[in-house]
């Protein structure tokens, strides 16, 4: 268990992916540039099984945006995407609505 101080931590926010890419020599991760209105963001998301670049460009997704920057397979990833994970399969998340890039997930 956490407590809501810590929770409160966590900056989510709503971000428009603007493009996508496959990774070259990984089946899983795609490469995401990800629009959060003030900043643009480069994120590497285990993706690619389940969804094309094609697919995901013009999505609204919440991301972690205040984790510390890792590099996978080489690249800087600015982020963590948050998905469902259904039968080890990530799912994404989107607002029912339209909302401007950079809008804060409470």
């Amino acid at each position: 268990m956490i407590t809501f101080e810590d929770f409160k931590k966590l900056d989510i926010r709503i971000g428009r992916v603007i493009s996508s890419e496959k990774i070259a020599g990984a089946d899983k991760l795609l490469k995401l540039e990800v629009d959060f209105g003030a900043e643009k963001r480069q994120i590497v998301a285990g993706i690619a099984e389940v969804y094309s670049p094609e697919q995901i460009v013009g999505k609204e997704i919440p991301v972690l945006t205040n984790l510390e920057p890792r590099k996978i397979r080489g690249i800087e990833s600015q982020g963590m995407i948050i998905a469902v994970d259904v039968d080890g399969k990530p799912i994404l998340l989107h607002p029912d609505k339209e909302v401007a890039p950079g809008s804060i997930v409470r």
